[in-house]
């Protein structure tokens, strides 16, 4: 959910353009059987012990959300590497 609301907010202010619409996005995650996590308390319990080695607050979220359920994050950004995650496409 936190990537989906950061591209909603990114489309929003300009700086992000999709191809195709938020719906047609939604829809094709739903079609694709992409499960879309919910934010739990324990994502924000573990968020509030996270360092800041990264401070924009949908990657520290998606961190928390990776950590507490014990996940691989799939990502390029360099700051993951700081955090004690699985990390596939360093």
């Amino acid at each position: 959910m936190a990537s989906l609301w950061e591209i909603t907010i990114k489309q929003q202010i300009g700086k992000l353009t999709l191809d195709i619409s938020l719906e047609d996005l939604f829809e094709y995650a739903e079609r694709n059987q992409i499960e879309i996590m919910q934010i739990k308390n324990t994502h924000l319990l573990a968020l509030a012990k996270l360092p800041f080695h990264h401070s924009d607050p949908f990657d520290r979220l998606i961190l928390s959300q990776t950590i507490s359920e014990n996940l691989t994050l799939i990502s390029r950004d360099k700051l993951m590497k700081k955090y004690k995650v699985k990390l596939m496409w360093k």
